[in-house]
């Protein structure tokens, strides 16, 4: 299994976040992590791209702890797409991108080998970024620095991609475009996926599975069918629903949230499932 999770605990500090946290990711997959703010997302994947030493359990990569491997023989099977990215200034894309190959280079290496040259060219050329190659990555709109962040990450040619909100301040044009590349990403190269996101309809169209996070516990995991239900939409971001068959899968439509005084009412019209 490319990356397991074993009774994963960890957080800052003395403060636990998530707690005994059991999964494994399934080669060649995406999953979702989903949970309402503070609910662990950020600090599950902060612990599995080894930027946060467990306070407890372990997270397996390949078959080996990778907190007990050092960092780069890590990146050079596992990559992370963090939610802020902060490039030095004048970089070119074709720059930043290079850098992507250091885990691979001895520290005495300055330039690239025709492997590493290879790869950058591939990983510019999947993020259709060919013609900004020679552009200062300050000069970038918000899609195209989001997409040559992914060249970056492209660029140590991973066996897994971390995704820390990859869409965040991207208008709905960038993010399908950004989420489509990915996706194609993870059915023709077989690159494996774990992504936090906010939108649940856009996990759930684009994931193999959701993993719910409530309160830094595993609430639930498995495909979107069988996990995206009003139940679990009200116990974890307290919110109802409506659930909706579209062209792109089953998505939800939020009706009203959640008010702890109405905790004991009835429910409403949110078990019904609607066809359009």
């Amino acid at each position: 299994m490319p990356l397991s999770l074993q009774q994963l605990s960890g957080g800052y500090d003395q403060q636990t976040i998530v707690e005994n946290i059991d999964l494994t990711i399934q080669p060649g997959e995406w999953l979702t992590l989903l949970g309402a703010n503070g609910s662990g997302k950020s600090t599950l994947l902060k612990l599995c791209s080894r930027i946060l030493m467990p306070q407890g359990g372990q997270v397996i990569l390949d078959g080996k702890a990778i907190h007990q491997q050092p960092a780069k023989a890590v990146a050079r099977r596992l990559a992370m797409l963090p939610q802020q990215q902060l490039a030095p200034s004048g970089l070119t894309v074709e720059q930043l991108v290079t850098m992507g190959r250091s885990p691979h280079q001895a520290w005495w290496q300055w330039e690239l080998d025709t492997a590493g040259l290879v790869q950058v060219d591939q990983a510019i050329a999947w993020t259709e970024l060919e013609e900004y190659r020679d552009r200062p990555v300050s000069e970038l709109s918000g899609g195209e620095r989001q997409r040559a962040f992914l060249a970056l990450a492209l660029a140590q040619n991973p066996t897994v991609l971390l995704l820390d909100e990859p869409t965040t301040f991207l208008d709905i044009h960038y993010q399908l475009q950004l989420l489509e590349l990915l996706k194609q990403l993870n059915r023709e190269q077989g690159l494996t996926i774990v992504a936090v996101l906010h939108e649940v309809n856009l996990a759930a169209r684009y994931s193999d599975r959701l993993a719910f996070l409530k309160q830094g516990q595993l609430y639930d995991v498995g495909s979107p069918e069988a996990v995206l239900t009003p139940r679990h939409l009200r116990d974890v971001f307290e919110v109802e629903v409506a659930l909706i068959d579209t062209p792109v899968g089953r998505q939800i439509c939020p009706l009203a949230a959640v008010l702890p005084q109405a905790e004991s009412a009835p429910p409403i019209a949110s078990q019904v499932v609607l066809g359009v």
